[in-house]
């Protein structure tokens, strides 16, 4: 068992076990190089050596096990070396009388013992003028004594289970800390994995279901064709509701989609029977097709889409007016000078726009798809950058010049698999020039495109501009009032 089993889908460990034979998907073929980049980041940065003032003339022990190898009694034998820094080490045993095993990226010896230091990919941890952590400089990790710092801690359920399996492993050899390595690959943040301990434990003790139940993640899992049949096959609810959405129907005794159908309350019944007969989205009773809650037009309308790396910055801003495109675009580096002035650069474009139209007499509003994406990075970058006047962001977005689409579809239109704008796209005829780009493959993109790889830049504007036209394709159709979308209850 490792702490990748316990998080989402508990039936994977199951099929895994039946089916080692099924191969990886590609996606996660596509994820392996941002994980492989980000270990040999951090690697780059540990010591090797001693440095000045650190006693020079006492050894330092750093042993790097090969991946390829027994990496179980590799570490082991580090162990006994009592080497200073391990890194690629794999710890096994038993957690709870369950048999299980721990990938931990370094273990740094301490006055104290061994303390297991994993690597994220998200963001563990934020300066905060109020919050304090320990964190040590990955440089110094073996060396250096914990720094308190302004900052504070972002829980992720996965990172949590890593470092308290790695803790329970090393048992009389553990430290009592652990530390996260995340998006800032030059600081280790310390934590408490006991405070993890009883979360981990429980959920080991918990038995592995019989049965699957689809989730939102299961598009993306190579499973998912032994799966898919066998949540057909029992018309289970997950089907339409996938994840705990369907919980609350399981508890009152419905648990398939025949069963919403005929013994729930008319809207998820209704909801269900669109479902089963391949209708992706309704009109809202209530709701007349010539009067579909059209979303606010103006005499200058801009659509936006923005594209952020991880939780580091934000490096496209993408525009398009109805006529042309235009991306506000840096491939350097974000975080600093480059995302700065593009960031500046989109804004005051963006402002132009509005300012001329209001110097004309014109109308102007902005659009989006769901405007918690673009307000978070229009926020924060309006924070970290001087560039732009933080006030003035905030005073755009809480006008109605700057227009969430997604709120006026949600006031309109039910959806059998959700509202998204992929989900919406092909409704209302739009389709994507790349349509299997999708939130994961775009970190794989950027980061070829960092390197200079011109087919992945070129991918990801198409993609950008693709999801600017088709939000303006979306509001094309609820103003001409959602043309051939049956009500709710009628189908």
């Amino acid at each position: 068992m490792r702490a990748s089993d316990l998080v989402g889908c508990r039936y994977r460990l199951r099929q895994r076990r039946a089916h080692p034979e099924t191969p990886e998907l590609p996606d996660a073929l596509i994820r392996q190089p941002q994980i492989d980049a980000a270990r040999a980041a951090v690697f780059e940065l540990l010591p090797v050596k001693r440095a000045l003032g650190d006693g020079a003339g006492k050894a330092f022990v750093r042993v790097d096990i090969d991946p390829a190898g027994d990496r179980v009694a590799d570490t082991r034998a580090a162990l006994r070396r009592r080497a200073h820094l391990i890194t690629n080490a794999a710890l096994a045993g038993e957690v709870d009388g369950v048999p299980a095993e721990a990938d931990v990226d370094v273990l740094v010896r301490t006055e104290r013992g061994y303390m297991p230091v994993v690597i994220s990919n998200h963001r563990v941890a934020r300066p905060h003028p109020d919050e304090h952590l320990e964190m040590v400089p990955t440089g110094r990790l073996g060396l250096g004594q914990p720094i308190r710092v302004g900052a504070k801690v972002r829980h992720h359920t996965v990172d949590g289970y890593r470092v308290a399996m790695a803790h329970l492993l090393l048992g009389e050899l553990a430290d009592g800390r652990a530390g996260v390595i995340g998006q800032d690959r030059t600081r280790a943040y310390l934590c408490d994995p006991a405070r993890f301990v009883e979360s981990l434990t429980r959920v080991l003790a918990a038995e592995l279901p019989d049965e699957p139940k689809r989730l939102k993640q299961c598009a993306a899992c190579r499973f998912w064709p032994l799966c898919e049949p066998r949540l057909v096959e029992l018309d289970d609810i997950s089907l339409l509701l996938p994840g705990g959405r369907g919980d609350v129907w399981r508890e009152r005794g419905i648990h398939t989609v025949q069963q919403l159908i005929d013994e729930a309350p008319p809207e998820p019944a209704a909801l269900a029977r669109a479902w089963r007969a391949g209708v992706p989205v309704l009109r809202r009773p209530g709701v007349a097709a010539a009067a579909a809650q059209a979303v606010p037009r103006a005499d200058v309308e801009v659509d936006v889409d923005m594209e952020a790396y991880l939780d580091q910055g934000a490096y496209l801003w993408g525009t398009f007016d109805g006529v042309d495109y235009r991306p506000f675009v840096t491939w350097d580096e974000v975080g600093g000078a480059a995302e700065e002035e593009n960031f500046a650069a989109f804004w005051s474009w963006l402002m132009a726009r509005r300012a001329s139209a209001h110097a004309e007499g014109k109308t102007f509003r902005a659009y989006c798809y769901a405007a918690g994406g673009e307000n978070h990075w229009l926020r924060s970058s309006a924070r970290r950058f001087s560039s732009v006047d933080e006030a003035e962001v905030a005073a755009f977005i809480s006008s109605d010049e700057w227009v969430d689409v997604f709120a006026h579809v949600r006031r309109s239109l039910v959806g059998t698999d959700g509202l998204g704008l992929k989900v919406l796209g092909p409704v209302v005829g739009f389709e994507w020039e790349d349509d299997d780009v999708d939130g994961e493959r775009s970190v794989a993109l950027r980061r070829a495109a960092r390197l200079g790889d011109q087919a992945a830049r070129d991918m990801l504007l198409r993609y950008n501009e693709d999801d600017c036209r088709a939000t303006r394709a979306v509001r094309d159709f609820l103003a001409a009032g959602a043309p051939g979308i049956p009500v709710l209850g009628e189908v």
